[in-house]
């Protein structure tokens, strides 16, 4: 059986890593995190955090790189992942103005581009999803389901979102199995089931996240990569106690 790394989306500890960003990392080596997911490298250069990494045990699963910096300069992404011994480069997110019907069709043409670029170099594109992605668009599918199905599924995959997709109103697992394959990174989240629907830690909240789990290996999951973006508590934390949640699940 696969036994699939768990990794920390560093983002979670964004105000912990201005301060200190090697520090923090230690931090989450000393938590059980196997890896890291980036989103930045603080003051360092590729090179110099692949060597922190290393010492520390960390790989890097992936990193959040902002469309704007691949569409400008992939050959620079694609040089840093391979520095940093990360096979992932993920487009995190859309500004607000540019998510436009045509706006996607667009960005499709670009993910194509870019996961083309990626294969060559031995990476792999993802897109990740926020909720916005499940609105639909004048073709009658969501833009999710369009980018998926119109990219080329060996150039570009998905890191879906559990949160973004409950939020949406969707269940999780039933995109696992609809693009079995399609995900190798997968953000793990809870969420409070009041009103508020707020960011919370891994078994906490109301999604389900056994359902989740229990299609990583059939589902072709490589890294489970725990993300909150917002914490009511020190982020040190809530990133402790997702990690001892999913340790408690014997992952």
């Amino acid at each position: 059986m696969k036994r699939i790394p768990i990794a920390l989306q560093m983002y979670t500890l964004r105000n912990e890593s201005a301060d200190d960003f090697t520090g923090t990392l230690e931090k989450v080596a000393q938590l059980g995190y196997e890896g890291v997911e980036l989103a930045g490298y603080g003051d360092l250069k590729a090179k110099e955090l692949r060597q922190v990494l290393d010492d520390l045990g960390l790989k890097a699963a992936s990193s959040h790189i902002p469309l704007s910096e691949l569409r400008n300069d992939a050959a620079k992404a694609i040089n840093d992942q391979k520095e940093l011994g990360s096979k992932y480069v993920v487009c995190p997110y859309l500004e607000p103005e540019k998510r436009t019907d045509n706006d996607y069709f667009r960005l499709i043409d670009d993910l194509n581009e870019i996961g083309e670029k990626c294969a060559a170099e031995g990476l792999t594109l993802c897109y990740h999803n926020h909720d916005f992605e499940l609105t639909t668009l004048r073709n009658g599918r969501s833009a999710l389901e369009t980018i998926l199905q119109e990219t080329n599924p060996e150039w570009v995959k998905a890191e879906f979102d559990i949160y973004w997709l409950t939020f949406a109103g969707e269940r999780p697992a039933d995109w696992l199995e609809r693009y079995k394959g399609r995900s190798p990174l997968v953000h793990l989240k809870d969420m409070t089931m009041d009103g508020e629907r707020f960011f919370a830690e891994l078994g906490t909240g109301g999604i389900d996240l056994d359902s989740v789990l229990d299609l990583g290996e059939d589902g072709g999951v490589d890294w489970w990569i725990v993300e909150q973006d917002e914490c009511r508590e020190s982020p040190i934390q809530s990133v402790q106690r997702s990690i001892e949640y999913l340790k408690g699940k014997q992952l």
